[in-house]
């Protein structure tokens, strides 16, 4: 998996790949560095995710739950179809922003 990182009114979180097991530690490290920054906009593109493990959705509640915390918003952009499906079937998408 690939992870860029984009700074501006909002951090924006472009992942490529699958986020499973053995990559999540590394979107895990780049988590842990933007709430400790002073971001209150985080939006994760995406577009080229083909694939998300639980490890993947554990990472992505956390986000949301901090952010929250901090008075700030997560924001999941560019969803594939096949992504979308699984925060359906896991009940994901009653509770993350997806535009």
């Amino acid at each position: 998996m690939e992870i860029e990182i984009k700074h501006g009114t909002e951090t924006v979180i472009c992942l490529s790949g699958q986020l499973d097991t053995l990559s999540s530690p590394d979107l895990e490290k780049e988590i842990t560095n933007i709430l400790e920054g002073n971001a209150q906009n985080v939006v994760l593109d995406g577009g080229k995710l083909t694939y998300i493990s639980s490890a993947g959705l554990r990472l992505l509640l956390i986000l949301q739950k901090k952010m929250g915390q901090k008075g700030g918003t997560f924001v999941l952009r560019n969803i594939q179809d096949s992504i979308m499906e699984i925060f359906k079937i896991t009940g994901f998408s009653s509770f993350l922003t997806i535009e």
